[in-house]
């Protein structure tokens, strides 16, 4: 007999349940990566909506001047309404175009409450591919705004908003299935490399939107919406929620058997009725099978298996339930600081490479992605330590301490150079989306099965919701607070995001404090 190839060795070697996970995590993390990117076109074609037209001024007016006409022409005096997209052609454009990013983000962050109530008392998989298929549909939207030459302003801000809120369920859904499938041993690392889809959804936004931004913007916004939508589908396809019973599993193995068998009634001893099951023989049994099942004629005694149902199922969990479970309104606030700093990074740190560092536009994009690596790697960091030490909210407290003093050096050593400002990207970034990464998933998972719920699993998608959405306030406050901030020197961003670090860390000392004192060392000490 031919020996069996050694990658057929090692598929075989793992079970359903193995394969099943291991589908869910690809999935999941491929769902949400088409959501970040699908957020991303934004950042790139706000260029493109209002772009420099000094150089087309200058060529207007020497054109004007060489035709010895002493009155400018008509397409001079609509230079800049020409090479811009209306309504962002005006002076305010900056106002207008904050105006778009912040109703997303604060249509996201009030959405996202209502977010992980609806999506408990809805099929996970149906209300993810709702919300995917209506954030496709809304992406195109806005892009379809270019081909058909909208310019009303009122079209994109609803468009925003509307595109805001559906997206809303895709973070507690995703989180809830990986916390169904993933235990808590080693949950730190598995949801710290999960979680690296925010950049990778970042990183394909971008050059999915920068191939077409010069051309025809609207096609940054079509394509990734038509991605998102098409994940959809395949999200209502294979999707699954969380694992099978034990029960169902070996009810569907022996299915093929008993399809196969009769059952016959049997006086049996002291004049009870036993069933037996009769085997019947339709063809030669092979060598594999003949020793487990019956020969023809054969009666063998049934084992009745007894299936206890519960009254009812456990209903979800209130969002002032959510707010009770301890630990919850702990991490909120604190990641609303975090994600404050984070998404001010996010928003504002290609602008301040090209200040500081005195490169061009698009050295500073590039250079600013390893922010996104330094957050990789930080999140993967924070959730080994969180698993080994199993002190979640210690590991986001000392990540915390010392960003805030790396912030200071970055301020201060980017002004030196482009080695020294590499170097510190990646350092800042660790520092940074480690707390946030950590608390947006193993933390949120944690809490969502937490032991005062009794075993409830119908409170993941809730409390992942009220955490990630108070997180999601920051987010729109941050970068709001730095606009401001920045008129009077970057110097005084960096003690804002600095003053946000410490605050982060302040919210998270009484638990800090339970688990040092705690005798146990398991994930999560400080809240269970």
């Amino acid at each position: 007999m031919a020996p069996v190839p050694p990658g057929i060795r090692l598929l075989v070697s793992f079970n359903r349940d193995q394969w099943y996970r291991a589908l869910t995590f690809a999935l999941t993390f491929l769902l949400y990566t088409s959501f970040h990117l699908s957020r991303k076109p934004i950042s790139i074609v706000k260029s493109e909506l209002h772009r420099n037209c000094s150089s087309a001024t200058e060529l207007a007016t020497v054109a004007s001047s060489g035709s010895g006409h002493q009155e400018p022409s008509v397409s001079s005096l609509h230079t800049d309404v020409d090479c811009s997209w209306k309504p962002f052609d005006k002076s305010n454009y900056k106002q207008l175009l904050g105006a778009m990013d912040y109703s997303f983000l604060c249509a996201y962050a009030v959405g996202m409450y209502l977010s992980g109530i609806i999506g408990e008392r809805l099929p996970i998989r149906l209300y993810l591919t709702v919300g995917m298929l209506t954030s496709g549909l809304f992406t195109c939207l806005f892009g379809l705004g270019y081909v058909y030459n909208i310019h009303n302003l009122t079209f994109y801000i609803v468009v925003q908003v509307a595109n805001g809120l559906v997206q809303t369920t895709g973070w507690p859904s995703v989180v809830t299935c990986i916390g169904n499938w993933f235990g808590k041993g080693r949950r730190g690392l598995i949801m710290g490399l999960w979680n690296s889809h925010t950049s990778v959804g970042n990183i394909l936004g971008s050059l999915i939107a920068g191939y077409w931004v010069s051309s025809n913007w609207g096609m940054s916004f079509i394509v990734p919406g038509l991605i998102i939508a098409a994940m959809g589908v395949v999200c209502f396809l294979f999707l699954i929620e969380r694992k099978f019973s034990p029960l169902i599993g070996r009810l569907s193995e022996h299915a093929s058997v008993l399809h196969q068998v009769s059952a016959k009634s049997w006086n049996g001893a002291n004049g009870h009725t036993e069933v037996y099951l009769q085997y019947k023989d339709n063809k030669n049994q092979v060598y594999d099978t003949e020793l487990l099942l019956p020969r023809d004629s054969m009666c063998v005694p049934l084992q009745p298996v007894v299936v206890v149902k519960s009254k009812s199922e456990p209903s979800a969990i209130s969002f002032m339930g959510a707010l009770r479970i301890p630990g919850v309104i702990e991490f909120s606030l604190s990641l609303l600081f975090a994600k404050l700093v984070s998404y001010t990074f996010l928003f504002w740190l290609p602008l301040y490479i090209t200040k500081a560092a005195h490169l061009d536009a698009k050295r500073a994009g590039d250079l600013s992605t390893l922010f996104d690596v330094g957050g990789i790697v930080g999140g993967v960091l924070a959730g080994v330590t969180s698993d080994k030490l199993g002190k979640r909210a210690s590991t986001c407290a000392v990540m915390l301490l010392l960003a805030a003093p790396m912030l200071y050096g970055f301020s201060m050593i980017s002004e030196f150079g482009l080695g020294p400002t590499i170097g510190m990207l990646l350092v800042c970034g660790g520092l940074v989306n480690g707390p946030y990464a950590l608390i947006t998933t193993a933390v949120s998972a944690d809490l969502g099965t937490h032991k005062s719920l009794k075993g409830n699993a119908r409170a993941l998608s809730t409390v992942t919701a009220i955490i990630d959405g108070t997180g999601s306030v920051g987010a729109a406050v941050g970068p709001l607070l730095a606009g401001l901030l920045s008129a009077g020197g970057w110097h005084r961003v960096f003690y804002m995001l600095m003053t946000a670090d410490f605050l982060a860390l302040l919210l998270l000392l009484r638990l800090v404090m339970k688990e040092l004192t705690s005798s146990k060392s398991r994930p999560i000490s400080a809240v269970e």
